[in-house]
């Protein structure tokens, strides 16, 4: 009998370097030759990576008013964006095919005047193979990420399994999933911005809907992640942690939870909170198949 097929996949719980594409690509490049030569298979980043997730600021957008600052800010982040294609992607398709891995990623992809929150996947010859850009953004978001059109609902046949993806709140759209479900997903890649506990049931619940592996990667953030003089976090801004005190440097503003679940929606590797860190975890295939035995 030949030998179970087994993908090695490393969930990467990170921060990047806020507002600084070149710092955050280098940051990537670093990370994916550990997980590399750790054995990765596939190698995922959390929701807007590159190059920031805008923790509590909304671009001083409110309704019917624009504030100077907030525009200073937005250009910032705009600066800071990816463009598909680009020399951005050119050097995340560089790490790939070095490495021969697959990469998956989430950017804040520029198209015209338009921000979206995309995520993007890499084979290992360097080519994207996938480009879905998150359907509605959620709350907050919408004032700044335009919709997707649904075009990146696909699910691509790769020689580890069948992958597809969805971001954060699409995740608890049925039809969104429903759709990859209908593909064939093997290796459903959940990046996200949620560190609630309530997570974590989802995800083992999705496994077990799909029958399949769901590797949800979130980011570990902290105030220090981002410059001294982002608004929110300055001490003339009228932000303040839940107990009302200031924000702090070493504060913890997202506390991560990623880890990886089974097709029966049993964890195989535990949630890890309040740290970066490399999860890895070896996706035994034939588990798929063997899943879907109580569905015939």
């Amino acid at each position: 009998m030949a030998a179970a097929r087994v993908v090695k996949v490393a969930a990467v719980q990170a921060a990047p370097v806020s507002f600084d594409l070149e710092k955050s690509l280098e940051k990537l490049t670093r990370i994916v030759g550990e997980a590399a030569g750790a054995g990765a298979d596939l190698i995922v980043f959390p929701e807007a990576f590159l190059s920031a997730y805008p923790w509590r600021y909304a671009f001083d957008a409110t309704i019917g008013a624009r504030e100077p600052r907030g525009r200073e800010w937005y250009a910032k982040y705009y600066d800071s964006a990816v463009a598909v294609p680009s020399s951005a992607v050119d050097t995340i398709s560089k790490a790939a095919k070095s490495h021969q891995v697959y990469i998956q990623v989430g950017i804040i992809e520029k198209d015209g005047g338009t921000l979206y929150c995309t995520a993007l996947l890499v084979g290992r010859d360097g080519s994207v193979l996938l480009k879905h850009r998150k359907l509605i953004p959620t709350a907050a978001e919408r004032l700044v990420w335009g919709r997707g059109a649904g075009d990146g609902l696909e699910v691509v046949q790769t020689d580890i399994g069948k992958i597809g993806t969805l971001i954060c709140w699409e995740n608890y759209m049925p039809a969104a999933r429903m759709a990859l479900y209908q593909q064939g997903v093997e290796i459903y890649i959940a990046p996200n911005a949620d560190d609630l506990p309530s997570w974590i049931a989802s995800m083992q619940h999705i496994a077990k809907e799909g029958r399949c592996f769901v590797v949800s990667v979130n980011s570990m953030v902290k105030v220090s992640d981002f410059p001294q003089d982002y608004p929110p976090f300055t001490a003339e801004h009228h932000d303040r942690k839940p107990d009302g005190s200031r924000w702090e440097p070493d504060d913890i503003v997202n506390h991560g939870g990623s880890f990886v679940v089974g097709p029966l929606g049993i964890p195989v590797t535990e949630p890890v909170w309040d740290k970066e860190e490399i999860i890895y975890a070896d996706l035994k295939m034939s588990e798929i198949t063997e899943s879907r035995v109580s569905k015939s």
